[in-house]
């Protein structure tokens, strides 16, 4: 269910119908929102509109009430808090643009989410960070051919670049630029810059990992001058999309296939996929800059966060049994 399905599959009193809004005003108004929000939104009304018509409640406009009552039954189904807070701020988005007074905004709602924090905990799930050993113990495990060729310059420059995976599976050969010191990519868009100024992030050649000659092994191997960097690869070796060029119909891996890689290379390398995520490419290089003793600002200037307190996490985690303070004595 979309959102606009979710706003008119139920009667919305006279009183209370919403403007009519043209489809490229819609447009806009779906593109302040990153695509993976809008996806994740579309998910959660799904599952409301589902609840609604399961217990006889009506979704649009909801009540306050009944908005309460579904928080509570996805708790008692194990649901994460996140992820209840996801489903509440959908359901706020989609009364803002049907013009509809918020529910959301009622004192009984505000009462419920904090009970439900108090009772399921709030404490996010943290996934194992893919360091420089991690990856390394990977790669050994990637197959011969141009999915491993792709696969290697995937691990390899998602880990460089603490890069997110939807920054990875956005990425065009037009926003790799060779340098002297190896490779300026451009993120043209990101979690932390919705509006799409842009980010330059520098890749070293590196003696190790070597991720700069393993994106150029990748692309000259798959014929890839224009497009999509990362793309799909057939069981028969062939790469799609190869000779299209920047067609906008060019198939890209998607951000949840690339979560999906680093699970199965996980695995394959002895640790737990269950462990491992696309975030792990990120929080492994962060992680391992930590522990070599990078300079926080530094680490900040490859991974774009903005707010420090995210990075200090990162290296509170490597460095806990540095220096610990009952070392001398325990």
């Amino acid at each position: 269910m979309t959102l606009p399905q979710f706003i008119s599959q139920t009667s919305i009193p006279a009183t209370e119908v919403p403007v009519v809004v043209s489809p490229i005003v819609q447009a806009y108004q779906r593109a302040s929102k990153a695509d993976a929000t809008v996806r994740a939104y579309r998910g959660d009304a799904a599952a409301f509109g589902a609840w609604c018509s399961r217990f006889g409640f009506q979704s649009m406009p909801a009540s306050a009430h009944a908005i309460a009552e579904f928080l509570v039954h996805e708790a008692e189904a194990g649901r994460a808090v996140s992820t209840i807070g996801r489903r509440l701020a959908a359901i706020r988005y989609a009364h803002k643009l049907a013009g509809l007074a918020d529910p959301t905004a009622d004192e009984g709602i505000h009462a419920t989410v904090k009970g439900i924090r108090r009772r399921v905990g709030v404490r996010p799930t943290q996934k194992s960070p893919a360091t420089a050993e991690v990856i390394t113990a990977m790669m050994q495990h990637v197959p011969p051919g141009l999915a491993g060729k792709r696969d290697k310059a995937l691990l390899a420059l998602g880990f460089a670049g603490a890069f997110r995976r939807s920054e990875l599976a956005a990425l065009d050969v037009a926003d790799l630029r060779e340098d002297a010191e190896g490779l300026r990519v451009m993120v043209r868009r990101s979690k932390t810059d919705q509006e799409g100024k842009g980010i330059e992030k520098a890749i070293p050649h590196g003696r190790f990992i070597r991720p700069v000659a393993l994106v150029r092994d990748w692309l000259d191997a798959a014929g890839i001058t224009e497009g999509p960097v990362f793309r799909p690869v057939s069981r028969s070796g062939r790469v799609r999309g190869a000779k299209i060029g920047t067609n906008s119909h060019t198939p890209r891996l998607t951000d949840r296939s690339i979560g999906d890689l680093v699970k199965h290379y996980a695995a394959l390398a002895g640790f737990d996929p269950s462990l491992f995520s696309g975030h792990s490419l990120r929080a492994g290089f962060i992680t391992t800059a930590a522990d070599r003793g990078a300079d926080m600002t530094r680490i900040m200037d490859v991974s774009s966060h903005r707010d420090p307190r995210t990075v200090v996490g990162y290296i509170r985690r490597a460095n806990a049994f540095k220096g610990h303070a009952g070392s001398g004595f325990l």
